[in-house]
């Protein structure tokens, strides 16, 4: 699989930014994610929309590639694990978390995840409701700026908007940072990029499918 990599180091952290959508911390030995939406494809093809299984297939070979790359012992998930509701899509999941049993995932729970208890239960999921906190970083699902901390969040699906040559504009999804929070780009291949709400105190990481760009 091909991909591409940005070191960071944030509080004194190091941070590892892939362009797999993700964020590796090595001292915790914890791949970060945000807004996988596992079931996002079936719920579509309930509704009529031929939304092909190979994204939900792809998506998770992503994150099995990123947990054996960075041999992980923990995931967290920052938010939207889930898109809405038990469907197809679920075991497929299912098969996933079997072949990652030894694989701690932490849920800080986002506004599509509103399966029971017993579903998170069923998948070895330790849900947070609200955030969790881990020196120095505290992981919430919607971004906000908390006094004297930095956040880790999702929900945006952060992008870049680039205008090129001959009124084309390209979007690419990035990291979005400041001096106070990190926002992860979404790791669902099969969502859409957030491109008004850039702000001029934030620096862009956005990538390709083989390199990093900094704005």
């Amino acid at each position: 699989m091909i991909y591409a990599e940005k070191q960071v180091t944030i509080r004194g952290e190091h941070l590892i930014l892939n362009n797999l959508r993700a964020l590796f911390w090595q001292c915790e030995r914890a791949l970060i994610a945000s807004d996988l939406h596992v079931g996002k494809s079936a719920h579509f093809r309930k509704h009529g929309i031929p939304i092909s299984v190979n994204v939900q297939h792809n998506d998770l070979d992503r994150l099995s590639f990123l947990v054996s790359h960075y041999q992980a012992k923990k995931l967290i998930v920052v938010g939207d694990l889930f898109h809405a509701e038990v469907n197809t899509d679920m075991n497929l999941f299912k098969t996933w978390r079997a072949e990652h049993p030894d694989l701690e995932i932490i849920l800080i729970k986002g506004n599509h995840d509103r399966l029971k208890d017993v579903v998170y239960d069923s998948f070895d999921i330790n849900c947070c409701q609200q955030e969790l906190n881990l020196h120095p970083f505290k992981f919430i699902h919607e971004p906000e700026l908390v006094d004297n901390e930095f956040t880790i969040s999702g929900h945006i699906h952060p992008g870049v908007l680039i205008k090129t040559k001959g009124k084309q504009r390209i979007k690419l999804p990035c990291f979005q940072v400041s001096n106070s929070q990190l926002i992860l780009p979404a790791f669902s291949e099969f969502t859409g990029l957030a491109t008004s709400k850039n702000q001029k105190f934030n620096t862009y990481h956005a990538f390709t499918e083989t390199s990093f760009f900094e704005f």
